[in-house]
């Protein structure tokens, strides 16, 4: 996927962005309830690893024990660097 996608999946971007060491960890913590989306105002928990987020999209999740809510800007094209995997994101 490019920089230039219109979305990604759920689970390869929380792996880009650095919030799980593995697309499978993604994968189970999606499917666990553990990931929560705003869109258009509406927040949905999500359970299917596969959603198409797209730039925009606020996502509420945890990240160790803090609760961490942050919209989505870029996709990547790769799980970077720190620095590059907190380029993907700004808090809310």
């Amino acid at each position: 996927m490019s920089g230039t996608e219109e979305a990604c999946r759920l689970d390869v971007w929380l792996w880009r962005a650095r919030f799980a060491p593995t697309r499978s960890e993604a994968a189970a913590r999606i499917e666990a309830g553990r990931v929560r989306l705003t869109r258009a105002g509406a927040q949905t928990r999500m359970s299917k690893p596969g959603f198409r987020v797209r730039q925009g999209d606020v996502l509420l999740l945890m990240r160790g024990a803090d609760l961490v809510e942050v919209r989505i800007l870029a996709f990547g094209k790769r799980r970077g660097p720190p620095a590059e995997a907190a380029g993907l994101y700004e808090a809310v």
